[in-house]
């Protein structure tokens, strides 16, 4: 592989609470996963957000999540596939509303944290997503987890789909993301995560936590930004692609 996408999940501060260094970032990465007032932001967050985005050159996506800023949407809340269906929906429209101001266009759309890892193996939830996607906009791409059942139900919609990995998480042999609970999911050694990154994309196996290996396809890689490791890990990433000349380039192509 000489080609792959760098994103992150930025603009999730809130009022005057702020995480992460998305300025950084954003020099840093192709594809930027834009919260849009589910687990986080709020209309000047996301203005900002995607203005930086746009002055970046930096493709856009709608990161919607469970509505749960108390749990930053890593928290399973109960919601029928409808209101699933709905709070998607609501989520992407009010980036893209936003979007409109700053001047700036929303290109596919990625689900946050809990929702999304539920959407990994129910796939009721899955097409509910898919839906929401279908009926904004189905020139909107869905960026799914490599492997689970968003990129069928997405594919099913008729929706451009591409597949993720993750730098700074780490696989169980299922092929699932190790749960944030476990110890050793989070990979916060930026060395280790480039070493990583780079068998994979020679092999196409993607080491997991209990010492096996799993297939996997990918479009693109996710650094986290809310992690305090995120703007070394992502500099660390991007390093290691560009010296073993892998282009780093959005999935999607120009903004």
């Amino acid at each position: 592989m000489r080609k792959i996408d760098l994103n992150s999940d930025l603009g999730e501060s809130f009022g005057p609470w702020s995480m992460g260094d998305d300025v950084t970032m954003m020099s840093l990465v192709t594809s930027a996963n834009v919260a849009c007032g589910g687990h986080a932001s709020d209309p000047e967050t996301m203005f900002k957000t995607l203005s930086s985005a746009a002055e970046h050159g930096v493709v856009i996506g709608a990161h919607p999540g469970y509505p749960d800023r108390e749990g930053f949407g890593r928290r399973v809340i109960p919601m029928t596939e409808g209101e699933i269906e709905r709070v998607v929906a609501g989520q992407i429209g009010a980036l893209m509303g936003i979007a409109a101001v700053a001047g700036a266009r929303v290109r596919y759309v990625k689900p946050h944290g809990a929702l999304g890892n539920l959407a990994a193996d129910d796939r009721g939830v899955a097409d509910a997503i898919a839906r929401a996607v279908r009926a904004i906009s189905a020139d909107l791409a869905v960026l799914a987890i490599s492997g689970t059942e968003l990129e069928p139900a997405s594919e099913a919609a008729h929706l451009q789909v591409f597949s993720e990995i993750f730098a700074d998480r780490a696989y169980l042999n299922t092929g699932r993301l190790v749960p944030r609970s476990r110890p050793g999911a989070l990979i916060e050694d930026h060395d280790a995560a480039g070493d990583r990154l780079l068998k994979f994309l020679q092999s196409g196996l993607m080491a997991t936590l209990e010492g096996g290996a799993i297939p996997l396809q990918a479009h693109s890689i996710c650094v986290h930004g809310d992690s305090p490791h995120a703007v070394t890990m992502a500099r660390t990433v991007r390093a290691r692609l560009t010296d073993q000349s892998v282009e780093v380039a959005s999935f999607l192509g120009e903004p």
